[in-house]
């Protein structure tokens, strides 16, 4: 991990810190990564344990199948990682879950902004409530789907904001022009042959006309927004208010 104190650094709370930074070190994000534009340090949770047996869950409070992850050592874990001398201060602190919010565009531009995350990465049946009362966890949530782990919705977040820092894409405008950007999903993309198994570009693309091009592709993506995200085309009408 880098010690340079300024540059945007993902720490990741996790009893599995061999899978990072799997998917994180490659391509762009890979790249950057290796090129030292952010960095990224997974710790292990079960450092934190207290006994030889390094337990880090217990059965849940009332009963019921499977185990919590224990307050107590991950209170210790979440600590010691914020005490770290290069730990960025005052960061977010984020729980990966599916009964968190939903995370967005608009809030990736947010987290990308900033410092850089401490993320924790729920196991089992889910993590010990007062931990993350106490703590301040922000429970954020990739989808409304249940993963084996925190892990992979973290690798997620991380390369949802990593694309955005600078210099990590070629153009800016790569960043500023594609779904969720503007509250809308992206228009449809083509490039050459200019005619594959019958399907030509629309004409409109190869007009050369700016204007009609921009209008076009405004189009699309209201079509295709109001057709496949009624939900964001809905948001779409309230802003517009």
């Amino acid at each position: 991990m880098s010690s340079n104190p300024t540059i945007w650094r993902a720490t990741v709370l996790t009893l599995f810190p061999e899978m990072f930074p799997g998917p994180l070190g490659i391509s762009l994000a890979g790249k950057a990564l290796s090129s030292g534009v952010w960095a990224l340090e997974a710790r292990d949770i079960r450092d934190s344990a207290v006994d030889r047996h390094r337990s880090v869950d217990d059965t849940p409070a009332g009963g019921g199948p499977g185990m919590v992850l224990r307050a107590d050592v991950l209170a210790a874990a979440i600590d010691a990682a914020e005490l770290a001398p290069d730990a960025p201060r005052h960061r977010p602190r984020l729980l990966m879950s599916p009964r968190g919010r939903p995370l967005t565009q608009s809030e990736v531009v947010v987290l990308a902004a900033g410092p850089g995350p401490l993320i924790v990465c729920g196991r089992f049946e889910g993590v010990d409530q007062r931990v993350i009362e106490a703590r301040g966890l922000e429970e954020v949530s990739v989808g409304d789907y249940v993963l084996s782990g925190g892990e992979i919705a973290a690798m997620v977040l991380i390369d949802a904001c990593v694309r955005l820092l600078p210099g990590v894409m070629g153009k800016l405008a790569s960043g500023e022009d594609e779904s969720f950007s503007g509250g809308l999903l992206e228009y449809p993309q083509y490039t050459r042959p200019q005619t594959f198994e019958g399907r030509p570009i629309p004409e409109v693309l190869i007009s050369g006309d700016h204007a009609r091009v921009a209008a076009w592709r405004q189009a699309e993506a209201e079509a295709l927004t109001r057709q496949r995200r009624p939900d964001l085309w809905a948001l779409k009408g309230r802003d517009a208010k």
